[in-house]
């Protein structure tokens, strides 16, 4: 027999090998289906009940529930710019207030943005307590809220008279890095240290917002600032 000859044997020999490995193997999968076909049926039923559990509760629950808090939201809304904190709060009888809102959306986006409303609500009434526990369990995708958030807490802890928690909570939000909310708590953080009568850090405050924030409008009243703690 022929080299040519005996390397066509052995690949002829290789590929009846494979096929029947692929053979057995295809057995061994129609033997495996067969065996389990009722914990397979179950299983795929399971996944579609969940997956049909899911789309009903999206579109027949979630999204209607999510447009209705939005509309109650817009009243709510209306009385904060109107500087109406308390009707913004409670509702005016008819319409409801951010605390409603909160209590009977809490899911939806609408029903965790009225936290935040809430938490300045109850800051500009003077309730710094409330103002305190409703802006720190506030979470956000937006920075921007997320840092006022935290700012604002800090706020309502300058007015407990709790400056080293201020300075704390004024440090996290500047801390966020967002351009337009860190210059302002670097301000506040500034006029803490002050108060505190650590004017060496009041100074860094100040400085800082020239230094790392040059576009913001507050660089003019930072530098008002930074000269007279120099003096």
């Amino acid at each position: 027999m022929s080299k040519k000859e005996i390397l066509e044997k052995q690949q002829d020999a290789a590929i009846d090998q494979s096929m029947q490995n692929a053979e057995l193997a295809l057995s061994r999968t129609e033997q495996f289906f067969e065996d389990n076909q009722k914990p397979i049926l179950i299983g795929f039923f399971a996944v579609l009940v969940l997956a049909l559990a899911g789309w009903f509760y999206k579109t027949q629950y979630y999204e209607p529930l999510t447009k209705e808090a939005q509309d109650e939201m817009f009243n709510a809304q209306y009385y904060f710019e109107a500087d109406s904190f308390k009707l913004a709060l409670d509702g005016d009888g008819m319409n409801s207030g951010f605390l409603k809102i909160i209590d009977e959306y809490k899911s939806t986006p609408a029903g965790k943005l009225a936290k935040y409303y809430a938490g300045v609500c109850y800051l500009r009434l003077g309730n710094f307590n409330k103002a305190d526990e409703m802006l720190s369990s506030f979470s956000s995708d937006d920075e921007i809220l997320n840092s006022n958030a935290v700012g604002l807490c800090g706020d309502a802890q300058v007015e407990l008279g709790n400056l080293d928690k201020a300075v704390s909570l004024y440090n996290k939000a500047v801390g966020m890095n967002n351009k337009l909310t860190a210059p302002i708590y670097l301000m506040k953080l500034g006029a803490v240290y002050e108060k505190q009568g650590n004017m060496q850090k009041a100074v860094d405050a100040y400085a800082q917002v020239k230094e790392k924030y040059p576009q913001s409008s507050l660089v003019s009243t930072a530098t008002k600032y930074l000269e007279s703690v120099k003096k």
